[in-house]
């Protein structure tokens, strides 16, 4: 579930921002790139957006979605240009609430579906009047402190 609207920024709003690209693959445990491996600069919104100018992004909050890898606090990209399909993850509203879920169709019926065995999957009817804002492409989280295993 997404906080609220405040919490989406308009598409066509992500702006330029070109930062330095590492010339080779960077081996696990490798120290540190060096400067004469710089290779060029790299536009990350070219890069990662297809349709950047109806892309826009959203703070999620909720759990529904961790076994999709998205978690309370990630930002989410979401391109209204592509077609919602069977499958994809979409944000949604029904009954004027925003959500983040799976859109499955059954039976000619859309469903949302959570990724977390404790949020059961919502038939939404025809007169709950679902309305796809756009279908996620990208996650974007930090690798915390809970990333870090620890070794014995």
């Amino acid at each position: 579930m997404l906080t609220s609207l405040h919490d989406f920024i308009a598409g066509g709003l992500l702006t330029t921002r070109e930062l330095p690209l590492f010339g080779c693959p960077v081996p696990a445990g490798f120290p540190s790139p060096a400067d004469d491996h710089l290779e060029a600069s790299f536009d990350l919104t070219k890069h990662l957006f297809r349709h950047p100018a109806s892309t826009f992004l959203a703070r999620v909050s909720g759990e529904s979605m961790t076994g999709a890898g998205i978690h309370p606090g990630d930002l989410v990209a979401v391109d209204r240009a592509l077609e919602p399909r069977h499958g994809s993850i979409v944000v949604a509203v029904v009954e004027g609430e925003h959500t983040i879920k799976r859109l499955q169709l059954r039976a000619g019926q859309p469903w949302l579906v959570a990724e977390n065995a404790r949020y059961p999957p919502v038939p939404v009817s025809h007169e709950a009047g679902l309305l796809v804002w756009g279908v996620v492409t990208h996650v974007i989280h930090a690798l915390g402190d809970h990333q870090v295993a620890a070794v014995q």
